[in-house]
């Protein structure tokens, strides 16, 4: 998707929103050109300034500033990024103090770049020649499938896979799902044992997002002058419904997540699965500590079977923010930090964080088995997963308040006040308010599909007020003893209306009337009478009937 700064030359008004768009301008030209020419190294030594949530991103950053005494990084930690962090970033570029670097994730990276915030390191040579080293899908998260343009440094991802519990799916001779129609089927047999199949987030909105990107959710776009919105595209629907259909059977739990409730559980057996990210690895095994060893994971379910697709939720990036005054020791602090074998070593081991490198899934600590999960090579799925996660998924820029109104919908759903589609329709007309009141340019909602035809019925064979066979069988409707009768059937409505086939001309080789009715098989007629030819208007069911006795 392409959204070019020249087209959308955006100007910071608030820390939250922007005021204005036109064309041209000094600020598109800057953020489109202008970092080939500012991406030159520094005169004499460089500190950086560095904010991120990062656990134990101080032990990281100690190991670069030992080997680069030119290039020292100050890091200061703080809340996760919706918990505080972005606020400040917005605050301090507002003030014009902000960091040189900060960690953001992909889903709120769009709404800085919408707000002119972040450096373009294309003009990096380093930056750009890396591009190959990373994971196709987290390279266009932070490009935002434009030319010439990269807004940050790809860190990790979450491709998502399904963690089940291995010894009840087998002593309860339940078959590990690889279809969503598998896992619904699945879910009826875990009822019945006693359990539910997973626990459906109220407030995870993210992860439903990555159920939509697996199934071909395409949220958000952009043509280059407008925004698109379409939270309730037809792929998302079908998910949406999907698991509406799991809730209103009660197949599934609805605790809320990261509580420990929600521990208990999955501690407890009473929660089997889990379609989570890689990192959910670490939260089973905090979170249910006497299941060790019981657990694994398979490939997500599909859509379709054989399918080799997989959603992803999380992952973040490292970005430069306008106003830095070293972009080159920025950019290269920042490719070091996502790319050394060093740096990513001790990110996984400090923080867990999976790389989005293509060499980062060969890490030492990610090629060994793990005994929580029974000794199984878990991070070979998420490897293979990570590469089967389309590319062209496209993050809004007000995601903060999508979440929130979609969250708000799904607890309506989850206490029977409506439905997850609902939600989702909400959250867009909600999204696209938000977006026209910050004068984010925002093309007009999509039409709603058109109803689908019925399907063709077939017409009933009986009760039918006709002479019936010597074998019992009711006779062909036009099969009549009698012109009278022939009469009374025509100016009946009621007759029109329930037995269409009355007046349907069907023939062997025609099979459907008009109306989309279709015609059973032709039965014998009575004996003694003909099959009478019958015709329609093309407002409606008329009747013309002629009998002839059988000579």
């Amino acid at each position: 998707m392409r959204f070019p700064i020249r087209s959308l030359s955006l100007v910071l008004t608030s820390a939250l929103a922007l005021a204005a768009c036109s064309s041209g301008g000094d600020g598109g030209e800057e953020a489109t050109t202008g970092a080939a020419a500012g991406c030159a190294p520094s005169s004499g030594p460089v500190t950086l300034n560095y904010t991120t949530w990062i656990p134990g991103i101080e032990t990281v950053v100690k190991a670069w500033n030992d080997k680069n005494p030119n290039i020292q990084v100050k890091v200061q930690t703080g809340p996760n990024g919706n918990g505080g962090t972005y606020q400040n970033f917005f605050n301090q570029l507002k003030a014009g103090n902000a960091p040189d670097l900060g960690h953001i994730e992909y889903d709120a990276l769009p709404s800085f770049r919408v707000q002119d915030g972040l450096l373009n390191l294309a003009g990096c040579q380093e930056v750009t020649a890396a591009k190959d080293q990373f994971v196709e899908w987290t390279w266009n998260q932070v490009t935002f499938g434009e030319e010439n343009s990269i807004y940050g440094v790809p860190q990790d991802a979450g491709p998502m896979a399904l963690f089940y519990r291995k010894d009840l799916f087998e002593k309860n001779g339940i078959a590990v799902p690889t279809t969503w129609d598998e896992y619904a089927a699945a879910a009826e047999k875990v009822k019945t044992a006693g359990g539910y199949i997973t626990n459906f987030s109220q407030s995870d909105i993210n992860q439903f997002a990555g159920l939509a990107w697996q199934a071909g959710g395409r949220w958000f776009g952009n043509d280059g002058s407008k925004w698109s919105v379409n939270l309730a595209d037809e792929n998302t629907t079908k998910v949406a419904n999907y698991w509406q259909g799991l809730l209103d059977k009660k197949l599934v739990s609805t605790v809320p997540p990261w509580t420990t409730e929600w521990d208990n559980a999955y501690n407890t057996s009473k929660a089997w699965t889990w379609v989570s990210a890689v990192w959910g690895a670490n939260s089973i095994m905090s979170g249910a500590p006497d299941t060790s060893g019981k657990w694994a994971v398979a490939p997500m379910p599909q859509w379709t079977s054989g399918g080799t697709v997989a959603g992803n939720w999380g992952g973040s990036s490292t970005a430069v923010f306008k106003g830095s005054k070293h972009p080159y020791e920025a950019a290269k602090f920042a490719l070091w930090l996502n790319t050394s074998e060093e740096a990513l070593t001790l990110l996984n081991k400090e923080a867990n964080l999976y790389p989005a490198t293509k060499a980062g899934a060969s890490l030492p600590a990610l090629s060994d088995g793990v005994e929580f999960y029974g000794g199984q090579k878990i991070y070979d799925v998420f490897a293979q997963a990570s590469t089967q996660v389309a590319p062209d998924f496209t993050w809004g820029p007000t995601m903060t308040s999508t979440y929130a109104s979609a969250s708000d919908g799904f607890k309506k759903a989850v206490s029977g006040s409506g439905t997850l589609v609902d939600a989702l329709k909400a959250a867009q007309t909600s999204t696209i308010e938000n977006m026209k009141s910050q004068s984010i340019p925002v093309a007009a909602p999509p039409a709603p599909p058109a109803a689908p035809r019925p399907p063709a019925a077939w017409c009933p064979p009986a009760p039918l007020p006709y002479p019936r066979s010597s074998t019992g069988a009711p006779t062909w409707a036009n099969a009549i003893s009698r012109r009278s009768r022939t009469a009374r059937f025509r100016r009946s409505r009621r007759a029109r209306s329930t037995y269409p086939c009355a007046f349907l001309s069907c023939h062997p080789s025609k099979r459907d009337g008009p109306g989309g009715h279709r015609c059973p098989a032709r039965p014998q007629p009575a004996s003694g009478w003909s099959v009478l030819t019958l015709r329609t208007t093309p407002h409606q069911y008329g009747l013309r009937a002629r009998t002839r006795r059988k000579r």
